[in-house]
């Protein structure tokens, strides 16, 4: 079975994280996050993946990613010229998918638990499609199911009053028989195909659509909020390390994962979990944690950081209090100011220089 990794889109949402590359590259733990979604593919049987690309930052997947090669998977590389919606996407892939069944995975979607049972389960079904669900709290937000007598009655995109909170997670096992179905499909009020309308479809023309329902966890990271919570989760689950170097007085609990040349200096306190890259120095007086990553070659001093994350080649300095904060690599914030209680959020974009 091949796999399909969707990697294009504005990710206007997530802006400026967005402005010079795509926001599936977006670093969680970091890992930009479509490569878990590589891995999840990868121990779902697809060997080769075809990736959909297009927009900013185009060439950073291709330069990423390669060959794939060295995710022990075949890569090709399929564009798409706009955002013209997932079914859109989908359909380019006619040509790569053949007459096999095959995954697509949206690559700004996070989730823990494998997908290799869901995918065997439909390898050995007679079903033309299944897709999984996820319960959310605000259901408006996606293509919601509804489910009757545990069966698919009705498949919609973004309801104003959705009749289930049944999320359609960006996940979708599908056959050749779907592109018959987005070949008679128009553009929705996005002026986008839409995959919700395509799977509504083959119910119409009672093809056969199952279901599983994921109940552990599983995040669309459509916003910084979503990327700070998936952080949090992916640093619970890891296990942890100690490559680095230490000086007297540093207070390190929880799930620390601390890289290969990084220096932590005198009276840090680190609370888990925490991931710090290579070559990163943290510097006298830094409280770090919970929930943060940290990128290589990164320096951080004094500041009391939580909840966010910091990428690689920046420099953060201060005696600031930071929360809910996202910087991009090769950003520089030095604070000058006398520390005070009022916590500080930032969202920068690649290459900020911010000077109190």
């Amino acid at each position: 079975m091949k796999g399909i990794l969707l990697h294009g889109g504005h990710g206007t949402r997530l802006r400026p994280l967005t402005h010079t590359g795509p926001k599936q590259l977006l670093p969680i733990a970091n890992k930009p996050m479509s490569q878990y979604c590589i891995n999840s593919l990868k121990e779902a049987g697809a060997k080769e993946i075809g990736i959909i690309i297009g927009g900013i930052g185009a060439n950073k997947v291709r330069e990423y990613y390669g060959d794939g090669e060295k995710f022990g998977v075949k890569i090709s590389y399929i564009e798409q010229d706009e955002p013209r919606g997932i079914a859109h996407a989908i359909n380019l892939c006619k040509d790569f998918v053949g007459n096999e069944k095959f995954t697509v995975f949206l690559g700004d979607n996070i989730i823990q638990k494998s997908i290799e049972d869901f995918a065997r389960k439909f390898e050995n079904s007679d079903a033309e499609a299944s897709i999984l669900l996820c319960e959310v709290d605000d259901p408006s937000r996606f293509g919601i199911a509804d489910i009757k007598n545990e069966q698919i009655i009705k498949i919609m995109e973004k309801p104003k009053n959705p009749p289930t909170n049944l999320a359609v997670t960006g996940i979708y096992f599908l056959t050749p028989v779907i592109f018959e179905m987005i070949k008679n499909l128009k553009p929705s009020w996005r002026n986008e195909l839409e995959i919700t309308d395509a799977l509504q479809m083959l119910l119409e023309n009672k093809y056969k659509i199952t279901y599983d329902t994921i109940t552990d966890y599983w995040k669309d990271t459509g916003t910084p909020e979503d990327i700070i919570n998936a952080n949090g989760a992916i640093l619970e689950k890891m296990k942890p390390y100690f490559d680095g170097t230490k000086e007297e007085g540093v207070k390190i609990q929880g799930n620390v994962m601390i890289g290969k040349n990084s220096k932590i200096q005198k009276d840090v306190e680190i609370q888990g979990p925490v991931i710090i890259g290579e070559n990163c120095v943290i510097e006298s007086k830094t409280k770090i944690g919970p929930n943060i990553s940290i990128g290589n070659n990164t320096t951080i001093s004094e500041i009391d950081i939580a909840e966010s994350i910091i990428m690689s080649d920046c420099i953060v300095k201060g005696k600031l209090k930071m929360r809910n904060s996202i910087i991009s690599k090769n950003s520089t914030i030095i604070f000058t100011e006398q520390h005070n209680q009022n916590e500080k959020i930032f969202l920068l974009g690649e290459g900020t220089k911010i000077l109190f």
